[in-house]
């Protein structure tokens, strides 16, 4: 298990509750408000209380943004390619998130915030081009960076590759794509990729695409955020799935 720094009341507070603190870091002077919002989740925690400095909590995460609370964090270990792929070849119906060159620390901690709240079994992202799990990811994820199983790969279009031998159907989103997304069935083993920002997926990885869509856009706004988008994306997969799905059985 890996050992993260967390900050930020919400993120701090999911944790707690999860039990994954291993120490944490209050400012001095904490306001009561806030105080009164941890306070119940520090008594059923076992994790040590360390009151320190602003200047501390500063160094310790990066930001003075920090909201007066930090901890440091036992996380789920980053799963290597052959680990990623023996999690997806164990799954009957995979659901994976592949990223291509995410980069923004906010991007990419409300991906993987959406990712664990729509079941997805396996997050990847290429290791030289990704932003990687940093305190500010983990703040923006608010607890989902500590539970979302997450790959870094040396090369996300061969892990592509390997997962189209497992049957995987491999889903590019392009704004120009010939297709919407809500023409597709989504019901089996699927992994949705997504580019970065104004530059999209990289050649390579949309060759590995099994098809391409698009998001029908019908204002003046040309493209949504990468997090919304997956986001739709996401929960198309999870709707579709519903209808064949015996009750409570999709997470």
């Amino acid at each position: 298990m890996q050992t993260r720094v967390a900050y930020g009341i919400q993120a701090v507070r999911k944790a707690l509750a999860r039990g994954l603190v291993e120490r944490l870091y209050v400012v001095d002077g904490l306001g009561a408000k806030r105080l009164g919002r941890l306070a119940g989740d520090i008594e059923r925690s076992s994790a040590p209380v360390v009151v320190a400095a602003p200047q501390e909590l500063q160094r310790l995460t990066g930001t003075d943004k920090h909201q007066g609370v930090a901890a440091l964090v036992r996380g789920a270990s980053t799963l290597s390619e052959r680990e990623a792929i023996e999690l997806v070849s164990r799954v009957a119906t995979p659901l994976v998130l592949a990223l291509d060159s995410i980069q923004d620390p906010r991007n990419f901690g409300s991906l993987l915030r959406t990712a664990d709240a729509a079941g997805v079994d396996l997050v990847v992202a290429g290791r030289s081009r990704n932003v990687g799990i940093t305190p500010a990811v983990s703040k923006v994820a608010s607890g989902a960076a500590e539970v979302q199983p997450f790959a870094e790969v040396g090369n996300l279009a061969r892990f592509l590759v390997s997962l189209t031998e497992l049957g995987v159907q491999v889903i590019g989103t392009e704004e120009a794509a010939p297709r919407s997304l809500f023409e597709l069935e989504l019901c089996g083993p699927v992994a949705l990729v997504f580019g970065a920002e104004g530059q999209g997926m990289r050649r390579l990885t949309r060759e590995r695409c099994d098809a391409l869509v698009r998001l029908p856009m019908n204002g003046v706004v040309e493209s949504l955020n990468v997090a919304v988008a997956a986001g739709i994306c996401l929960y198309e997969c999870l709707r579709q799935r519903s209808r064949l799905a015996p009750p409570g059985a999709l997470r």
